[in-house]
Formats: C-alpha cells, structure tokens, sequence
C-alpha cells in the first residue's frame, strides 16, 4: 500500500508573519493524519523558519527548485547542499512554472531529477500538458517526454527514489480542475509506461495530483486507484483547506 503524500507548494507567497501563522495551524491540525505524509515547499527564504517551526514534528519541508550546479558564480541559484543544510527533505523539479516561465526543457529538469537523487533529496518530479497540448490529444505523447527525459538519464529504478507530480497545466491557478476520470486516465498511464521497464518500481512510485486540488474535490480524486495524494497550490496557503485535503488523503487509505 502506497503512503499519500500531499506535499504544499507555496510558490512565491508569505511574509514571516503569515508563515508562522499558517504553520502554527498545520501543526494543530496534524495530530490525527496518520496514514499520509504531509510536507510543505515554502519559498527559499522561509526555508529556515520551516525548519525552526517544524522541528520535532512529522512534518519535512523542502525547496521549491535547485540549481544543477553545486557552487560557483551563479548569482541567485540555490545548490542541494544549502537545502540539506536546511533539513530539507523534498525538492520540486520541473514545476509547469519553472518550464513555461523559465524555459527549462526536459533534459534540464531530468538533469535537476539527478542532482537532487544524487545529493539525498527527493525529488518531486513534475509532468503534464498544455491545455493546447490537450485539445489535439497529446497529453500522453507530451508526458511520455517528459517522463522519460529522467528515465534515459537516469534508470527507471532512479523513480523509486522520487514522487511525480501529475499537473495539467491548463488546471493550475484557473479554477479548472481535471475530472477525477481525466486525471486517473493520465495517473494509469504514467504508472504503466514505469510498469513496462519495471513493475516492482511502478508498484511502488507515488503519484501526485497537482491541478487546483481543493478541499471540495480531494476526496474524489483520491479515491481514483493511482492517484496517492496531491501536490497543493493555492489552497496550501490556508491551513484549514491544506488539512481539510490531507485528511481526504487519509482516508483514503
């Protein structure tokens, strides 16, 4: 049986004041989630306020992105070493963000997916299409790619050592949401395209849904078979929406 992990992604939000406050709430609420694994990816900066407020908690914290480069003059770059020096747990490679705003390619993310195994990280690895990429039926072409980018760098078994993160595009911070059947279809298929190399790391990898979950909608997209917890946007910004999510993915235990 796979643990949920919903992991929240804060992007660029917070302030000191409003990061406290909301980790204050998580730690209030955590005590009776105890089947799913519940992390947070503040922004860098409040990484080390992550780590005071959550020491001695279940709660791991992690980064948002890394830099492939481990030190040197790269001016406003972060290195996997600074977040393990943080206690970082979890870092966020291949956002839709990261690839649409930033450019980042598949080769570049796959390359992030390594540097953070390598390192002892683990890496969330995030896929999905444009709703473009979606209305002329490549969903399946376009996550393909972007899976196996990691693959063929990687090894399949380099998998086990990471979570992906499904995220249509066309579904974050629109309001739209994927049915729980349209998000399942693309969880299923992922899972198998790892099953084809090996089964015992398909079986076994956690699969995330990252497209405007909610409170509202958690339940019924983690009942789906393959769809083990939820990579959490807006509503990670509120503690009372984030556990109202977390506790969906307990139960669905």
């Amino acid at each position: 049986m796979r643990q949920p992990l919903v992991a929240g992604n804060w992007k660029m939000n917070g302030s000191v004041g409003s990061v406290r406050e909301l980790l204050a709430g998580i730690k209030a609420g955590i005590g009776d989630i105890d089947k799913c694994e519940v992390a947070v990816c503040p922004p860098y900066i409040f990484i080390p306020q992550a780590q005071t407020d959550l020491a001695g908690t279940p709660i791991p914290w992690g980064g948002q992105n890394l830099s492939t480069e481990a030190s040197g003059a790269f001016t406003g770059e972060v290195a996997a070493s600074m977040l393990l020096d943080f206690g970082c747990t979890y870092v966020i490679v291949g956002h839709s963000e990261r690839r649409t705003l930033y450019g980042e390619d598949d080769a570049l993310v796959a390359k992030k997916f390594a540097v953070a195994r390598a390192a002892g990280l683990k890496p969330i690895l995030c896929v999905g299409e444009t709703l473009e990429e979606r209305e002329k039926g490549v969903t399946e072409e376009v996550v393909a790619r972007q899976l196996d980018a990691v693959i063929k760098l990687e090894g399949v078994g380099a998998l086990a050592d990471g979570v992906i993160a499904y995220e249509p595009v066309w579904a974050i911070g629109t309001g739209k949401t994927a049915t729980p059947e349209q998000a399942q279809e693309v969880h299923a298929f992922i899972r198998k395209r790892i099953a084809d190399q090996d089964a015992g790391v398909a079986d076994n990898v956690r699969i995330q849904y990252g497209g405007s979950m909610k409170p509202d909608n958690a339940a019924e997209l983690m009942a789906k078979a393959d769809i083990d917890g939820g990579l959490i946007g807006g509503a990670s910004l509120k503690a009372k929406d984030f556990l109202d999510i977390c506790k969906a993915a307990n139960d669905s235990v």
